[in-house]
């Protein structure tokens, strides 16, 4: 309790909270896609509560608020690294690891807003067993439905319904490399490297390991681009209580990330095929 409230003057609580998102630029009607960090903020009276309260009051019912819920737990052991298990446990894991279901599956390692978020009232989420999206308000079930299990951040996903919706992302209290949308454009660019995924899913009522295609992803890079990102563009840099966060166009940050992405691999390729000579 000491720590949380360190360097803050006064409470937050959900109408302060409110008042800092609608300084950013966070209105009624619209579509947003959040990241956060609830530790980032400081003490805040009623938690969690208090943040998804202050956007869903916000934004209100004619608009769409939209988080990753995702859960990297229920994923092949053989891709563990904290920490790593022995190669003998992988098929026993896969074996009886317990399949995702949207209702029950906990997001893992996403923080308390996110967890907290899934089990509103009216949000509803995404069948995707690694990286699924809950949704509350307007535009819920056209962005959450039909979530490919394939590609699961590309094309058949809720972010690429977001990117044709004038959506904004929020990013309270964390950096772009929590950016989720910048996935996107991972998927719209030619050096992709295809990889195997599995992940325990329901089909029929019936528990499966089921084994599908993805690419591999750069969160590493994310930072970079949004820094170079905001040289160009337009991004609300506002506090909420202690938090410093980000509001932006999702369409843009995905179009210049694509542009990125291709310069960064076209460089990398142009390099590796004229070497130095030494």
């Amino acid at each position: 309790m000491k720590r949380a409230i360190e360097g803050v003057e006064y409470p937050n609580t959900k109408n302060s909270i409110m008042k800092d998102l609608k300084n950013m630029g966070v209105e009624e009607g619209m579509t947003i896609i959040v990241h956060s960090s609830l530790s980032s903020i400081g003490w805040v009276n009623g938690g969690e509560v208090a943040v998804i309260q202050a956007l869903m009051e916000l934004v209100t019912e004619e608009g769409t608020i939209v988080i990753p819920t995702q859960s990297a737990l229920l994923s092949d052991p053989s891709e563990w690294e904290m920490p790593p298990v022995p190669k003998e446990w992988w098929q026993p894991i896969r074996d009886t690891m317990p399949a995702f279901h949207p209702s029950y599956t906990p997001t893992y390692a996403m923080g308390r807003i996110p967890e907290a978020f899934r089990n509103f009232p009216g949000v509803i989420r995404s069948n995707h067993p690694e990286v699924s999206f809950a949704a509350w308000g307007k535009d819920n079930e056209s962005i959450i439905r039909e979530h490919r299990l394939e590609f699961g951040l590309g094309e058949h996903s809720p972010l690429a319904k977001l990117y044709k919706m004038n959506s904004f992302v929020l990013l309270l209290g964390v950096g772009y490399d929590s950016n989720t949308s910048f996935h996107l454009a991972e998927y719209r660019i030619p050096y992709r490297e295809i990889v195997s995924k599995g992940n325990p899913i329901f089909i029929g009522g019936e528990r499966v390991w089921k084994t599908y295609q993805e690419i591999e992803t750069r969160e590493e890079l994310f930072e970079e681009i949004g820094r170079e990102f905001e040289s160009e563009y337009e991004v609300s840099v506002n506090h909420i209580g202690l938090a410093e966060c980000r509001l932006f166009s999702l369409e843009q940050g995905v179009d210049f990330a694509e542009k990125w992405l291709k310069a960064y691999d076209d460089k990398d390729v142009l390099d590796r095929s004229n070497p130095l000579e030494i």
